[in-house]
């Protein structure tokens, strides 16, 4: 697996990370997300430094990734139910 080395500016920090070459392209993709999240809470609420931009950006990336695992949650229990029901109607047509 290659890894390469790679530079990340969040908040005015440079981060070099040594990642496999297949998530470079996702890492930069969410340092430009998290980016523009500070920028947008800056803007748009009382924000007073990069540390409290950062939290809320951790709060709402937590808040969004909690909503997508209960989603899955609920669609992988309802997939579940259903393929418990088709069993059950092919159980009873077989007999």
């Amino acid at each position: 697996m290659e890894v390469r080395r790679i530079t990340i500016n969040i908040a005015g920090r440079v981060y070099p990370l040594n990642v496999p070459a297949a998530e470079e392209e996702t890492l930069r993709k969410v340092g430009k997300q998290i980016e523009s999240m500070i920028k947008d809470f800056e803007q748009n609420f009382d924000v007073r430094d990069k540390q409290d931009a950062l939290a809320m950006c951790a709060l709402k990336l937590g808040t969004n990734a909690e909503v997508v695992s209960m989603n899955y949650d609920k669609t992988i229990n309802s997939t579940n139910e259903r393929l418990t029901q088709i069993n059950q109607l092919l159980n009873e047509t077989g007999k």
